[in-house]
């Protein structure tokens, strides 16, 4: 045998063997492709989901914000109606001590002017609830 053809059979052996690294590697590579394609669906399918999250995000802040806008108007009504019904209150309590005594303003009784404007406040207090 000569120094050729032992060469070319040493040859021969590392391209088979490079022919069989080669397949092994195609073999790998189409598994990272397929994967790689699951992975850009589930990608996709996150950023649809973001994108969901976000506009229902919005659509809550709005429904807050419009909710915080109402109960701030109840609030001050109820704050108004509270204070107004203070008054009223003191005012009676005056009018009460005022009846005990036997007192009267300007020759009428002093209950008839509460009285009425108590019924005055009915329908604004029913409203409240």
């Amino acid at each position: 045998m000569s120094l050729s053809v032992v060469v070319e059979l040493v040859l021969s052996v590392l391209l088979v063997l490079t022919l069989g690294y080669c397949a092994l590697l195609e073999r790998r590579l189409s598994l990272l492709r397929k994967g790689q394609d699951a992975l850009k669906e589930t990608i996709a399918g996150l950023n649809t989901a973001i994108a969901n999250a976000g506009v229902s995000m919005r659509m809550l802040k709005a429904a807050a914000a419009g909710a915080s806008e109402q109960l701030e108007e109840k609030i001050a009504r109820g704050r108004g109606l509270a204070d107004e019904l203070a008054m009223l209150a003191a005012s009676g309590e005056r009018i009460a001590e005022r009846i005990e005594r036997g007192g009267t303003k300007n020759g009428s009784p002093l209950s008839g002017a509460l009285a009425s404007r108590l019924d005055s406040l009915k329908p604004r207090l029913r409203s409240i609830r």
